[in-house]
């Protein structure tokens, strides 16, 4: 596939959960690449969602009406596929779209791609959906592949978690930001049953906890920030960078395992490497893929975190050094625009008829107002769109801007309603 080809991508993301910021970096890396993009704002529902909660009725009316709702969202996306006409559908774990809704995208063969960013192993409800979709993309490999492959999925594609560089980028903080988000050492996650454990054993590094489902554990809560409330991407730079020591201990629900040694890769693993920011980060299974020795310091065991923590605090110039080697690891190779590249390619080599072609025009054909050229190429040039650009993709972005139109603007949309009337 030509990879200066513009692409239309309809991102659907989910109501609410970890895939939420993850679809928003895909949204400003497939921007940033020159596609065009559409979001289903699934979050602008989720108020809705939750009322069904508050009506206390009984348990199978709830399920129905919950049901219900989650197949007005589906039909919502179907509305805005026949309005946008993607290319691809990119839809995030969780998202809102039901087996009807995939069977129909697919009838009406649109390609739609899942990047399930959870733990297959917890989250199982991709048994039901992953045949549906096109192409799975997914954040482990065996034995995760081969389950796939069982239940009929073919198209499977491991993909890693990224950063976004425009967004995870090393910060100053201001003094009074320093004073709240800052500290030696510092963990940002869930309260998950290993870290409960594990970081009883860290506070006497003056341990600074911050994220949410800390609640109830009585030895902790002294050192839990912001009253254990989630906290926001913006703040989350500023915890990375206004802290000496990161610590990057992965999920587990068995609090009999401390440390883990699982498959996957967090993206907090990703993102404060984009940021400089130096983290202490225990060893997973695909970690040797991502990144070499010597760009990431690793611990072993929770005693060994516990000497290292202490060391790592002495010798500053040793935490700059590892920080250089995994921001340039990160910035080369594990971004969010790399990820979507790889989709998009994988999607291509997979299916031979993919992109579909448009039946559109060029631009600057023998049509095309001659006054307009110059103002236009500046026009694609401000809207992130190459050269190359078809007369449909323009008016498609244009439509897609926010707030008033440009006279510019205008005249574009006038002229394509001139041809469609002169064509018909």
């Amino acid at each position: 596939m030509d990879n200066n080809k513009v692409l239309r991508i309809l991102v659907v993301l989910p109501l609410y959960g970890g895939s939420l910021p993850v679809g928003r970096f895909c949204v400003s890396a497939l921007e940033k690449m020159g596609h065009l993009v559409e979001t289903f704002e699934a979050p602008d529902f989720y108020g809705a969602y939750n009322a069904i909660d508050d009506l206390k009725v009984i348990s199978d009316r709830h399920q129905y009406l919950r049901n219900s709702y989650l197949n007005m969202l589906s039909q919502a996306v179907l509305a805005k596929v026949e309005t946008f006409e993607p290319d691809m559908v990119l839809a995030m774990a969780q998202a809102p779209l039901t087996h009807q809704a995939l069977k129909r995208l697919r009838k009406d063969n649109v390609k739609t791609a899942m990047w399930f960013v959870e733990d297959f192993r917890l989250f199982t409800y991709w048994q039901s959906f992953a045949p549906f979709y096109d192409v799975f993309a997914v954040i482990q490999k065996e034995p995760f592949f081969n389950e796939l492959q069982q239940i009929g999925v073919e198209n499977v594609l491991y993909l890693p978690l990224a950063a976004h560089p425009d967004f995870h980028k090393p910060e100053q903080l201001n003094s009074i930001d320093a004073r709240k988000y800052g500290g030696d050492v510092s963990f940002m996650g869930a309260g998950y049953p290993n870290r409960r454990l594990a970081f009883r054993k860290l506070i006497h590094h003056g341990l600074k906890i911050w994220g949410s489902e800390w609640d109830g554990d009585h030895v902790l809560e002294p050192y839990v920030q912001l009253e254990g409330r989630r906290v926001s991407s913006d703040e989350c730079v500023k915890i990375f960078n206004g802290t000496k020591i990161n610590l990057n201990l992965h999920s587990s629900i068995n609090a009999d395992e401390l440390v883990s040694g699982g498959d996957f890769i967090n993206p907090r693993t990703f993102e404060l490497a984009a940021c400089g920011a130096f983290q202490l980060v225990d060893k997973r299974t695909l970690m040797p893929e991502a990144f070499d020795d010597g760009e990431l310091a690793h611990f072993e065991n929770l005693e060994d975190l516990d000497l290292k923590i202490g060391h790592f605090l002495a010798h500053p110039e040793e935490r700059e050094s590892y920080v250089e080697k995994a921001r340039a690891r990160v910035l080369k190779d594990h971004t969010y625009e790399v990820r979507m590249q790889s989709l998009i390619d994988f999607t291509a080599e997979r299916f031979s008829d993919w992109p579909v072609e448009r039946n559109s025009e060029a631009l600057f054909n023998d049509d095309f107002p001659d006054e307009l050229k110059k103002d236009i190429v500046m026009l694609i040039e401000k809207l992130g769109l190459p050269a190359n650009v078809e007369f449909d993709d323009l008016v498609t972005a244009i439509r897609s801007q926010q707030g008033q139109l440009s006279s510019l603007d205008t005249a574009v949309l006038f002229l394509d309603e001139w041809k469609k009337i002169y064509n018909r």
